[in-house]
Parts: structure tokens; sequence; C-alpha cells
């Protein structure tokens, strides 16, 4: 082999190995970014089926706020993703409807919350709700309980089904609704409440 193929063969060695290096740099530095904070602060999630509906639609891209539940509770009104009870493999994404330590009465789709510490009773308003329900149900939701339903209420599996929902299994509320790009939104499906 002539010097200057050797010098050749040398030089792109060298280039090489300082491609994979630089490449073995970046893996590693968007690890110890990406992976902190899609375990520990926002996470992606897709909507699957029409529980939601017309809040949010089969295929919706969403990012999900994992850490603001950290410092302050859940609130009625908030769309949740959460593990499904029967199955904690699997996220559902639901609205709360009525928070730990209340009783929540359905009564031919009328919903009436009753706080049991102020004694207040309401008729929920749900301007969101356009499905039509007749359900007859009453709750009494123990500490660190929610229960959650969805704003299709003809088509969703929720809390009237399995009961109610425990605290620990809230990963956390969604933030972005990413696509659709005619849907971009900041808190979507926040929700305000008549009492």
């Amino acid at each position: 082999m002539l010097p200057e193929e050797l010098q050749k063969n040398e030089t792109q060695e060298g280039s090489i190995k300082s491609f994979v290096l630089e490449i073995a740099k970046f893996v590693f530095l968007a690890l110890i970014i990406v992976v902190p904070i899609r375990v520990y602060v926002a996470q992606p999630y897709i909507v699957s089926g029409t529980s939601m509906v017309p809040t949010f639609e089969n295929g919706d891209y969403l990012i999900v706020d994992q850490l603001s539940y950290r410092f302050h509770e859940p609130e009625r009104g908030d769309v949740i993703v959460f593990r499904y009870p029967k199955d904690p493999s699997k996220f559902f994404i639901k609205r709360i409807i009525a928070l730990p330590q209340e009783t929540i009465s359905i009564e031919r789709g009328v919903v009436t919350i009753k706080n049991s510490v102020s004694r207040e009773e309401f008729v929920l308003e749900e301007s969101y709700n356009t499905a039509v329900f007749s359900d007859t149900t009453t709750v009494a939701l123990q500490e660190k309980e929610y229960f959650v339903m969805g704003d299709n209420r003809g088509a969703s599996l929720d809390s009237r089904s399995w009961g109610a929902l425990p605290r620990e299994l809230v990963v956390g509320r969604a933030l972005v609704r990413l696509f659709p790009f005619n849907h971009i939104s900041v808190f979507p499906g926040l929700a305000s409440y008549v009492q």
C-alpha cells in the first residue's frame, strides 16, 4: 500500500470514528433530556374511540401534562388521562365530574353533586355534553377517589360502569391538542361549571 493510500485510509477511519462519537454524544444527550421529560413532565397520547366526542375525536394527538398534579389536586372539569382500573396497562381519557368525599347522583341523565363537608348540593350544567343518557346511580366517593365520565355519555365506559377512579391511577391532564391542525389548542376541553 502506498503512503498516500495509507494516509487516506487513516483519515477515513478517523472521520468514521469522529462521526460515530458525535452520534453517540447526541443519543446520550437526547436520552438524558427526553426520557425524564416523558416520564415526569409531559407525554404524547392519541385518542382512541368516541367516548369524548365532541370534545375529542378518534385520532386526536394530545400532549398530557404529568407535572402539575404533583403540586395541586385534579379539579372538576379537568380532562385527564389515567390507567384503567380494571387493566392498568390501558390508558383512558375522561372528564372529572365529582371530587373526593363528594356524592354524585345521576337521575335520568341529570347529574347532582353533594359536597359531604359543606353539605352544598348543585346540579352540574355541562355545556360540552350533548349526549342523552338515562342512567340512574348514586356513588359516595372516599378520600382520593374521583368520578369520571366521557363527554359522549352513551358511548363511554367510565365510573358509571367500573366505579370510582383512585387518585394513584391519574397520569395527567390534557395540556395541548396538536392534531388535527385545525383544532390545535391549549387545555382542550376546559370546562367551567355553573353551581
